[in-house]
């Protein structure tokens, strides 16, 4: 049973970390930093619950603003922030963080390592009796975090990439709590079980996948017309090469 339990809880992010990874089809990135971010993300879980325990004895709010600390705050920042620092810490100033897609790829996969951790817990142990958990979270939950990261690495990336340090320090900011309030909004909606949230809760997830996929397709084509670029060049560099030796 806790077998069939743990392929559950960990398919859904192996799927969609082996999707980002296709799709980063023009530089790849080495696998051994991504798995290294992915368990580091996986570890990123440790300090979150520490402090999201912290945050909630806290918690004197009552009613719907309560319910909006532990979505915006406990939530949305603490988990954010986490799964940030890994890709900051280790990536960042990483020499393989060459291109904006880069930030992308590190952050979901920052991201689905803490997913991955996040879902055994609650469909192996704490929610094992009910089987639809795991699916609620495979369709909704680890998504959301791979949503979420997509935001979180596009900022990152601009900030890497910055013309200035007061550019870098705003792309910076925006890392964070872009991400946050996109979090915030999504665990609001469902925490809050208001049938009228309900209502704009698919609508608001499309959004986010429609916005996000965006954000993502800019940084390919990026990837791509680099990856051209660099090839055009090298085929020029050979062209004269072979012209020189014949000639001579």
């Amino acid at each position: 049973m806790y077998t069939r339990l743990f392929i559950i809880a960990v398919t859904p992010a192996i799927s969609i970390a082996y999707a980002v990874y296709l799709s980063d089809r023009y530089d790849k990135e080495p696998i051994s930093l991504l798995l290294k971010t992915f368990a580091l993300g996986a570890l990123s879980v440790i300090p979150t619950v520490a402090v999201e325990r912290i945050l909630s004895g806290v918690n004197i709010f009552p009613g719907i603003l309560g319910i909006a600390f532990t979505s915006f705050i406990i939530a949305g920042f603490t988990e954010e922030f986490f799964k940030r620092e890994v890709v900051k810490r280790l990536i960042y100033h990483n020499r393989n963080f060459n291109e904006k897609l880069d930030g992308v790829v590190y952050c979901i996969f920052s991201a689905l390592g803490f997913a991955t951790v996040e879902n055994i817990i609650y469909v192996v142990f704490r929610f094992s009796y009910n089987s639809y958990i795991g699916l609620y979270r495979g369709i909704l939950s680890v998504p959301a975090h791979s949503i979420f990261a997509v935001t979180m690495g596009y900022y990152l990336s601009l900030a890497k990439f910055a013309k200035s340090d007061v550019e870098e320090a705003l792309y910076l900011k925006k890392s964070l709590y872009m991400p946050l309030i996109l979090h915030g909004i999504f665990d609001f909606i469902l925490m809050a079980k208001i049938p009228a949230f309900g209502v704009v809760f698919i609508p608001y997830v499309i959004y986010l996948w429609i916005t996000n996929q965006r954000k993502l397709n800019k940084y390919i084509n990026e990837s791509q017309m680099k990856f051209d670029i660099i090839d055009e060049d090298k085929y020029d560099d050979e062209l004269w090469h072979f012209i020189l030796i014949n000639c001579n």
